[in-house]
C-alpha cells in the first residue's frame, strides 16, 4: 500500500510545493505529518528536504509498550515469541507497574499485527516528533516516561474526538431511520437512566456470552441500550455485522420482559448516544476513541477490553 501511496503524495506534495514558489505570498510548504503506521512514507522528507512528524491516533501508554518491545528485541535480543508463554512480569516503562506477560496479548499480536508495529516502532525514533491523541491529566505517567532521550520528542494533542455525531441523519445502512429511531427512545428515557454496551466496529460475543449479558441486564433491572452485534464467521477477517433477527441468540422471551426498560440495536451512533443526557453509563470494549469520547462527554465506562492495545 505504501508503494502505491508515495508517487501519489509526492505528485501532490510537488504540485502544491511549485503554487506556493509562484505565489511568494502563500503559505509555504514546510513539512510531512504521517500516520504512525504509515513511517514507510518517510522518505519523501528527505525529498523535499523537510522535517516529518508522526501522529499516534492511538494512546501514550501503548506507544510507549511498542517503543519498549521494539527496544527488547533489537538491544537485548529478547524473542517476543517466547516471552508471550513467560510467567514473569515485564516492565513497561510508559506503565507505573508491572504486567504479568500472560496479561498481554503478546501470542495473538505475533501472529497478527506485532511485525507491523514494531516496523512502525523502528520507523518513529527517525521522526521529528510524535504527536499523539490524548493529554496530560490522562496520561501524565506515560508521557513522562517516553521523554527518556530515546524517543523523539512527544506533543500530546488530544482529545481529538468528534463532538457532535450525525446519527439523527445517517445510519450504518445509509437510511436515516435507525438512528432517529435510538436517539428519540433515548428522547423518552430520564437523564442519566441508561446503561450503553458498545464494543466497537470488531466487537462481538459468542452466544452463550450473549444470553449472559442479557439475564444479567434483565435482573439489573436498569434501563440498557446494547449494540449487539454478530460475529464474523470463523477464520474469516471481517468485521462484526448486524443481527437479522435478535431472537436468534437472546434467550427466549427476553425481548418482550424488558421491553419497558432496554432496548437493543445493531449498529450505533455512539458519539450521539454518548452525548445524550439519558446516558448514565457505558460498558465498552475500550478502544482509544471510546475512552476519549467517554471522558469528553463525562460518561463513567464499565471496562471489557476485547482485542488489540485495549
Amino acid at each position: 500500500m505504501r508503494t502505491r501511496q508515495k508517487p501519489l503524495v509526492r505528485e501532490y506534495v510537488s504540485r502544491i510545493k511549485t503554487q506556493s514558489e509562484l505565489s511568494p505570498g502563500s503559505p509555504q510548504f514546510a513539512g510531512f505529518i504521517f500516520d504512525a503506521f504509515a513511517t514507510g512514507l518517510k522518505d519523501l522528507a528527505n525529498e523535499f528536504d523537510v522535517p516529518w512528524y508522526a501522529f499516534c491516533a492511538s494512546d501514550a501508554a501503548y506507544l510507549g509498550w511498542v517503543m519498549h518491545l521494539k527496544a527488547l528485541q533489537d538491544e537485548q535480543g529478547v524473542d517476543l515469541t517466547e516471552l508471550g508463554n513467560s510467567d514473569s512480569e515485564l516492565e513497561i516503562p510508559s506503565l507505573a507497574s508491572p504486567i504479568p506477560v500472560k496479561c498481554l496479548p503478546l501470542s495473538s499480536l505475533v501472529k497478527e499485527t506485532l511485525p507491523i508495529a514494531l516496523e512502525m516502532a523502528g520507523g518513529l525514533t527517525e521522526a521529528k516528533g510524535i504527536l499523539v491523541n490524548t493529554f496530560l491529566e490522562l496520561e501524565l505517567y506515560a508521557v513522562n516516561s517516553l521523554s527518556n532521550g530515546k524517543t523523539p520528542r512527544v506533543y500530546p494533542v488530544g482529545p481529538i474526538v468528534k463532538h457532535e455525531g450525525d446519527g439523527r441523519d445517517v445510519g450504518s445502512d445509509g437510511s436515516k431511520n435507525i438512528s432517529r429511531d435510538i436517539m428519540e427512545w433515548l428522547d423518552d428515557q430520564a437523564p442519566t437512566s441508561v446503561l450503553f454496551l458498545c464494543f466497537g466496529s470488531r466487537g462481538s460475543f459468542r452466544s452463550e456470552q450473549v444470553k449472559e449479558i442479557a439475564c444479567a441486564l434483565e435482573r439489573s433491572g436498569h434501563r440498557f441500550l446494547w449494540s449487539l452485534r454478530k460475529p464474523s464467521p470463523s477464520g474469516k477477517l471481517k468485521s462484526p455485522s448486524d443481527y437479522e433477527n435478535f431472537q436468534e441468540v437472546l434467550p427466549e422471551g427476553f425481548l418482550d420482559r424488558t421491553a419497558k426498560i432496554g432496548k437493543v440495536i445493531g449498529w450505533a451512533p455512539q458519539v450521539d448516544i454518548l452525548a445524550h443526557q439519558a446516558v448514565g453509563g457505558f460498558a465498552s470494549h475500550c478502544g482509544w476513541n471510546s475512552i476519549l469520547e467517554s471522558i469528553w462527554f463525562g460518561v463513567p465506562i464499565a471496562t471489557w477490553p476485547l482485542y488489540a492495545e485495549q
